[in-house]
């Protein structure tokens, strides 16, 4: 009202001293808001209130204040009654004494100039006096007395367009308030939405015949049915009062329980939780992943085929030559037996001397030879099996070593085999000095590989078969290694830990990858033919899939098993996978890897077998695949291997 009564009284003022209505400038630069006699509601959207005489936008002043500002400005700042908001350029405005003045004056009612008299002699421009002739004696027009024709055709026009409609009238405007009732158009029937997961009250039930005041004598209560409901608990009682018959309505007196019970029922709706429970209905068949039929995806190991029976303890251990003829077994019993893999025949056991952890078939197909774990030694072993010109060019490649000059250090000691350990089969000991839980092979067929758990740093050495070198790649441990594996197509060499799979770069000596298992303790570890995926498996029964263009993270991690898994291994040639573990099964997966890269794997258990028995609570303790055929062996705690085809 203040600010309101200050512009009226500025351009009255103004006006009376013969000036415009813009508001007084500073010399330096004209802001006069040329916008003109417009609402200013108009602008309150926008970050400017107007245009000054160069088409410049004036924008407004920053107001940041909020009520607590403005409290302390109205408290703090003496000038601020006399400080006016200007619509027009939306800054404040301190008033001088003469506008506050003028101020005052309008809200008196009294004139805005001081100087302007009210009461000042009236001054007769007529005279009182009335002229007997008039000023002029022309005679009236005569379209002064006659109606006009052109307003008559105008008129008519206008009505026969009101009646054609091509005239509305105008609406009349409503005068909407700027507050409203927001439930005002909501429907009466409609559930509310924070209504929708209410559920109401269950309703008391209603009194029936043994709550009237005159009931039935069957439903009166006898003595000894008096005493039972007293000796009963509450909460067991069928009725928590006594039936009773009074002669009138009149003499039933008050029920003594009346506020009692109001105040339980009062209690229960407002301590008893109501919500409705949505159930989403969804068709189980829709949770299921769409995968292909196990009958598309054959060629795959469905039944046992043989039994190789001879160990007399666990066989922890085979691997199959790459010919796929040969199969052999290391067991606990201290021995390793080769064996014929069509007839099931045991065509050679070989003493060690202790229990065989590990045993591994040389990839290389124009060599014949064996690396078994024996306790502290690595074992070469040319088993005689087969073609004669292949496994006696073996023995000419090894005869064929020529010791260097000078001696180097190892972290080994390559031993030659004595003349009976030669008859046996066995050609070269290598020595360490813990016990060996793991041998395997490069894909050449030269380098090999051996795991020894407790030799701290020297956990992981790489030996070279035809110059009889051993050598350790790591300086310092990374934790306990569980397992290792070449690459089959580049210099990588993959190390697992108990939670990690780590890939180095051999050529270049560096760390490539770490791949999180997402397991507590990694088992064992196979890679696929073409290096780019890898499965682990662990002791918590999983199975996890890795891409390594992917990430380091699995891409799938499968849960078939209900115990540990001992062993995983891939198909050098078919698209399949197994895992055996100890609770007595082997489960074979489809994983088909496409060339588009864009495609993840296809991965889908096609078959679980079954066979071997639980021994000691183990089960399936090693799998392998044979090289060309898609079949499966397996060594098991009862100390027998099985063939699946």
């Amino acid at each position: 009202m203040f600010a309101s009564a200050f512009s009226r009284a500025r351009d009255q003022a103004l006006a009376v001293q013969g000036f415009s209505s813009a508001p007084v400038q500073a010399p330096a630069r004209d802001i006069r808001n040329t916008v003109g006699n417009i609402p200013m509601e108009w602008y309150q959207d926008f970050p400017h209130v107007g245009y000054d005489l160069e088409g410049k936008r004036i924008y407004k002043p920053i107001r940041s204040l909020d009520e607590l500002d403005k409290f302390l400005d109205k408290m703090e700042n003496p000038d601020y009654w006399r400080t006016v908001r200007d619509k027009m350029t939306g800054a404040d405005v301190k008033l001088t004494d003469e506008q506050v003045e003028l101020v005052q004056r309008l809200q008196r009612g009294q004139f805005g100039d001081v100087r302007f008299n009210p009461y000042e002699p009236a001054v007769d421009f007529f005279s009182h006096e009335v002229m007997i002739h008039p000023v002029t004696n022309r005679p009236a027009d005569k379209r002064s007395f006659i109606p006009s024709l052109i307003e008559k055709e105008k008129v008519s026009k206008m009505v026969h367009a009101i009646k054609m409609g091509w005239i509305q009238p105008r609406k009349p405007k409503e005068d909407v308030p700027s507050f409203y009732d927001l439930w005002a158009q909501e429907d009466p029937n409609s559930v509310l939405g924070r209504h929708k997961m209410h559920v109401p009250a269950p309703k008391l039930r209603l009194p029936g015949h043994e709550e009237s005041y005159n009931p039935p004598p069957e439903y009166l209560l006898s003595e000894e049915e008096r005493l039972a409901w007293e000796q009963q608990e509450p909460a067991e009682r069928k009725l928590n009062f006594v039936p009773q018959r009074f002669g009138c309505l009149r003499a039933v007196p008050a029920y003594t329980r009346f506020i009692h019970e109001r105040f339980e029922r009062c209690l229960d709706l407002y301590l008893c939780p109501r919500q409705r429970k949505m159930r989403v209905n969804v068709d189980p068949e829709d949770l299921i992943p769409k995968l292909p039929k196990p009958r598309d995806l054959q060629p795959f190991p469905t039944s046992q085929a043989l039994v190789y029976r001879g160990h007399g303890s666990l066989v922890r251990c085979l691997s199959v030559s790459p010919s796929g003829q040969w199969l052999v077994s290391g067991s606990d019993d201290g021995t390793v037996r080769f064996w014929e893999v069509c007839t099931a025949r045991c065509m050679k056991t070989l003493p060690v001397g202790g229990a065989v952890k590990s045993v591994a078939w040389n990839p290389n197909p124009a060599v014949c030879l064996v690396a078994v774990c024996a306790e502290q030694a690595v074992l070469l072993v040319n088993p005689c099996l087969g073609d004669k010109l292949l496994y006696g060019a073996t023995d000419q490649l090894l005869d064929a070593y020529v010791p260097p000059e000078e001696e180097r250090l190892q972290p080994v000691q390559w031993v030659a085999a004595t003349a009976e350990e030669h008859a046996r089969g066995i050609r070269l000991v290598v020595q360490h000095g813990k016990a060996v839980k793991q041998v395997t092979w490069h894909g050449k067929g030269d380098y090999f590989a051996s795991v020894l758990p407790d030799n701290g740093h020297m956990q992981v050495l790489i030996h070279q078969a035809s110059k009889r070198w051993s050598q350790s790649p790591f300086r310092k441990s990374k934790g306990q290694v569980q397992c290792v594996l070449f690459h089959p197509t580049r210099p990588f060499f993959l190390v697992a830990t108990q939670r990690f799979v780590r890939v180095y770069n051999l050529l270049k000596q560096e760390l490539t990858k770490k791949l999180t298992a997402n397991c507590k303790w990694v088992s064992s570890l196979a890679i696929h033919p073409r290096g780019d995926n890898v499965i682990c498996g662990s002791y918590d029964s999983k199975l996890t899939w890795f891409d390594m263009d992917l990430s380091t993270k699995p891409y799938k991690v499968l849960r078939h098993h209900r115990k540990a898994l001992r062993a995983v291994a891939f198909h050098k040639h078919y698209p399949l996978f197994a895992s055996g573990s100890d609770d007595g099964t082997v489960i074979v997966c489809h994983g088909m890897v496409y060339n588009d890269l864009l495609q993840n794997p296809l991965l889908v258990p096609v078959k679980v077998l079954k066979g071997h028995a639980l021994t000691q609570d183990l089960g399936v303790l090693d799998v392998a695949f044979h090289p060309t055929q898609p079949w499966l062996f397996s060594a098991g705690a009862d100390a027998t291997v099985r063939l699946y085809t």
